[in-house]
């Protein structure tokens, strides 16, 4: 019995686990897999003009851009321009730079996030499917109401919050 159950952890030691398990069980639609159309539109013209490989065509959805445009902002900035800092965002990266930056730091939290998730899975297991975040990262989690609280009592000023529920 105890090498089947050595077994058992050993086989799960190297698995990557998702916490989010966002699968709907029930036999309803998804109402976040449907995506509107843009409307027809009639062209100027009806030449067509020459193919170009690897470009965007202009009906094709780009929801983030689309977000952005009805949020306000530019939808121009949502396109990758290689790995250059756009100028817009120039002093916020050199602000939150001022006292260094670790070029493989994005590299070393995944690592090191993946190693915390490998741990956590080990006794995660169960034949029902369900979301593991909460429970998984529930030690890192702020109380939000219980800051709240110790920063008014401080007298900072503070937004007001939705009442606890």
């Amino acid at each position: 019995m105890g090498v089947l159950a050595i077994g058992v952890l050993a086989a799960c030691g190297d698995r990557d686990i998702g916490l989010r398990d966002l699968r709907s069980f029930d036999r309803s639609p998804e109402e976040f897999g449907v995506v509107p159309n843009r409307p027809l539109e009639l062209p100027e013209t009806t030449t067509l003009p020459p193919p170009t490989p690897g470009a965007a065509n202009r009906t094709d959805l780009n929801p983030k851009a689309d977000a952005v445009a009805a949020l306000g902002g530019n939808p121009a900035a949502t396109v990758a321009r290689g790995t250059a800092i756009p100028a817009q965002d120039a002093g916020l990266v050199s602000t939150a730079s001022r006292f260094g930056r670790d070029a493989g730091i994005r590299a070393q939290l995944a690592q090191e996030d993946l190693a915390f998730r490998q741990r956590k899975s080990l006794f995660t297991f169960s034949l029902v499917p369900r979301d593991e975040y909460d429970a998984a990262y529930r030690a890192q989690t702020l109380d939000a109401y219980r800051w709240l609280q110790v920063y008014r009592r401080a007298g900072a000023r503070t937004p007001t919050a939705p009442p606890e529920g």
